[in-house]
């Protein structure tokens, strides 16, 4: 009995030496897990909490047309527990676009090629972003803001679209568009409407469209950056002036989404901070999102809560995942989106992995071991996973070959698969080319690496044409 006494004492001590501190209070106060989603008026939304609930998730970033639809929602969602954020779109027009288009063209964003959103488009029809250096523009987004803000028991606002249009998008989406994006284009690169390129050049003295490579101007790069952060935190101020939760959804890291999007996020004044480490978008491997977390931990702003945002599947991968991020530094948990979970055994694990990461969550906060600083391996060579992809596609490749010439042979013995050394041949930007040999068959392999924000964001895997020619056709061709 008296030992009994002495651990709920030491307990209650170390517990409230832990609530000293402000971030542990943060983390206790937000969801743990979390999904995107669209609402639309006549939805049946309380059936879709009520699937929510039963899946663990307890905070929900919901997109409504308008703030009367969240004074619809949110009392539906209170009731199974679960928090609402509004999630709007910032920079980038949404339900008013039209409106916008129509009345006010002069606001919006545009490409080194000197052509507007306004009458241009950039891979989508929907991607109308708008110039962050216009006053108008902020007070039109900060009113928008507020709107929202007023609605009684909407606990947070959650910024997306909050950046430029994709100078580099993400490595497995450029097959759709048929662009190959190793560089920075002219035609992806934006942030010069003549309202920015003024402010540039009273700051700095000159006007980056006369340099030879606009896109190597760190000067050009940050101030773009800033930018967005100016207005990130003029609406953090807004949504703190009405006691409400800052959070945003920007890209994986701070580093690879300057480069990408020219979205600094690790300088904005949020609460909370929701990444989309898609994966499946980049390098396809789960190492990504460890690498993503580990570069978040160090380089978000420390008041904010770091989670980690990540698409939904019927697959028990989706549990390696938030396993990969859980153990490198996340607080939580977002996917994109609960619709995606159609598998009822699926959403029966999901909820038991949530209740007991909830339970290790809070058994932690009585645990005051310090973890020495994770470091990122950026070397491809060094990454199991995604060099057994690239090899598979190199086989695939062969396979493919073999497969036309013999239809009942549907693939090449791997055991016969041999590599030569991988040989470094270029090297510019975030980009190293290398080339490899498979020497049984003599074809060359380009393999083509991508380190935005210094880490692995992708790869490619493509025949040296000649070399490939010559197997396809044969001995002696």
């Amino acid at each position: 009995m008296k030992n009994t006494k002495f651990l709920i004492l030491l307990l209650a001590i170390i517990g409230t030496v832990g609530s000293c501190s402000n971030n542990t209070e943060k983390v206790s106060e937000y969801p743990m897990f979390w999904t995107w989603m669209d609402y639309r008026p006549g939805m049946n939304f309380d059936s879709v909490c009520s699937v929510m609930s039963e899946t663990g998730l307890d905070g929900v970033m919901l997109n409504a047309p308008s703030p009367d639809d969240y004074r619809k929602a949110i009392p539906i969602a209170h009731k199974y527990g679960i928090e609402v954020y509004a999630w709007l779109w910032t920079m980038n027009l949404e339900h008013d676009r039209d409106v916008i288009l129509k009345e006010s063209p002069d606001w919006f964003s545009v490409n080194r090629k000197g052509e507007s959103l306004a009458d241009t488009k950039a891979y989508v029809d929907y991607y109308k972003f708008m110039c962050p250096a216009l006053p108008e523009v902020r007070e039109h987004i900060k009113k928008k803001i507020v709107a929202y803000c007023e609605v009684e028991g909407l606990n947070g606002i959650a910024i997306d679209y909050h950046r430029f249009v994709d100078v580099i998008l993400p490595t497995t989406l450029w097959p759709r568009y048929g662009i190959v994006q190793d560089k920075e284009y002219p035609e992806f690169d934006y942030g010069y409407h003549p309202s920015m390129i003024k402010l540039f050049k009273e700051k700095y003295g000159y006007d980056p469209r006369e340099l030879e490579d606009p896109s190597s101007d760190d000067k050009w790069l940050q101030f773009r950056c800033d930018q967005i952060t100016e207005v990130a935190n003029e609406i953090a101020e807004v949504v703190h002036s009405y006691g409400k939760v800052m959070a945003a959804s920007p890209f994986p890291t701070p580093a690879m989404s300057r480069k990408m999007v020219r979205q600094d996020w690790g300088k904005w004044n949020l609460d909370i901070v929701f990444p989309m480490v898609y994966h499946n978008f980049y390098t396809g491997d789960v190492s990504f999102i460890s690498d993503c977390m580990i570069e978040d931990v160090r380089d978000k702003n420390p008041m904010t809560t770091l989670y980690c945002g990540m698409t939904a599947s019927n697959s028990p991968l989706m549990f390696e995942c938030m396993d990969s991020a859980l153990n490198n530094g996340a607080e939580g948990i977002s996917i994109f989106t609960i619709g995606r979970l159609r598998s009822p055994e699926i959403r029966e694990k999901f909820k038991a992995y949530a209740d007991s990461a909830r339970a290790s969550r809070d058994a932690s906060k009585v645990n005051s071991g310090v973890s020495l600083p994770k470091v990122v391996n950026a070397n491809p060579f060094e990454n199991t996973g995604i060099m057994n992809a690239a090899n598979m596609q190199m086989l695939a490749h062969l396979s493919m070959t073999n497969a036309s010439k013999l239809p009942e042979l549907k693939q090449t013995d791997q055991s016969d698969f041999n590599l030569s050394e991988y040989e470094l041949i270029n090297e510019y930007g975030a980009t190293k080319c290398y080339q490899v040999t498979e020497q049984n068959s003599h074809v060359v392999f380009d393999v083509t690496f991508y380190f935005y924000g210094g880490i692995i964001s992708g790869w490619s895997v493509e025949p040296e044409q000649i070399s490939y020619k010559k197997y396809i056709n044969g001995p002696g061709s």
